[in-house]
């Protein structure tokens, strides 16, 4: 949807976002006012037009988005893109990608400040925070909410690819750190966020 409202300088309503990405209208709301939240997405009242009351309209928050941050999501996309398209396994395709990165991004970060599978956990939060993911998580770190992405419309486009880098780099940095463990991410799981689960048993495994 936020792909829809950076394609057109009008603004739109919920039933044209709806026409246009086939979504429901209340799903739409749900993930507008998330958007909202986060300073991604603007609304205003459409001019008054006979009875009842005028409906919202909406666009993309440009201006909060630096030009080099949007040609960077282009490029990512296009790649992301070209991977869906030409590997025989993207999502393992994209995981493996990730977790390169993940790695290297660990390295330059250095070591957690102290041993153990917490302060990973914790370490790679901060990781996720600097990479603009504006983690949310408490206690033991065993689940994170991903209030944010920085590559929001190519993840939209291609989950299976976007999604599996940023499982990859989670993954990446931890095994880096010395201290690897299973990674589910639940990509657009709840509205506004997505939900990274750390440790435990990997989604889909069956039970001991």
């Amino acid at each position: 949807m936020l792909a829809a409202l950076n394609e057109t300088a009008e603004p739109l309503s919920l039933a044209a976002l709806s026409d246009t990405t086939s979504l429901h209208v209340n799903t739409l709301r749900e993930h507008l006012d998330a958007l909202q939240q986060q300073g991604l997405v603007s609304r205003a009242l459409a001019e008054p037009n006979g009875r009842g009351r005028p409906a919202w309209l909406y666009t993309a928050a440009r201006a909060a988005v630096p030009n080099g941050v949007r040609e960077y999501a282009g490029l990512a996309s296009a790649l992301a893109d070209s991977i869906r398209r030409h590997s025989p396994d993207p999502a393992q395709e994209g995981r493996e990608a990730g977790q390169g990165w993940g790695r290297d991004l660990a390295e330059r970060q250095g070591p957690p400040p102290g041993p153990g599978a917490l302060a990973a956990r914790r370490h790679v939060v901060g990781l996720l925070d600097d990479l603009g993911f504006a983690p949310e998580t408490t206690g033991r770190v065993t689940s994170v909410r991903l209030t944010r992405c920085p590559l929001l419309d190519a993840a939209t486009a291609n989950p299976e690819v976007v999604c599996s880098v940023h499982r990859g780099i989670v993954e990446g940095a931890l095994s880096q750190w010395g201290s690897p463990e299973p990674v589910t991410l639940l990509a657009f799981s709840e509205p506004g966020a997505c939900r990274l689960r750390l440790g435990g048993r990997p989604a889909g495994s069956p039970p001991a």
